[in-house]
């Protein structure tokens, strides 16, 4: 019994751990982020984890991000600009900057 609880909470805190990022992930999926971004390669617009590493150690890179999602920006990763990201809401590019900050 003891074993099964033990195995009942490792379960549950590893669920705890991904499951924010998978929701994050399918979020940008949902709000067609990844028509122009990946993970981990250059498509249209910087990878993740470019953005991720340029805006590393800076205090307002979340309200950077939080911005240029919302109102579209250019200039930061080359000539591509990025437009406003229609239907996604402060909630959400919030969540969205937290997500792309996190990932390496």
């Amino acid at each position: 019994m003891k074993r099964l609880l033990l195995t009942l909470v490792a379960a549950a805190a590893a669920v705890a751990v991904t499951s924010p990022a998978f929701a994050d992930e399918a979020l940008a999926k949902a709000k067609k982020c990844t028509t122009c971004h990946a993970v981990d390669k250059t498509k249209v617009g910087p990878s993740y984890q470019a953005i991720a590493k340029k805006y590393a150690g800076q205090k307002d890179a979340e309200a950077k991000l939080v911005g240029v999602i919302l109102k579209g920006g250019k200039g930061s990763f080359g000539d591509n600009a990025m437009p406003p990201s229609a239907g996604v809401s402060d909630a959400e590019a919030k969540k969205l900057a937290e997500w792309v900050l996190a990932t390496k």
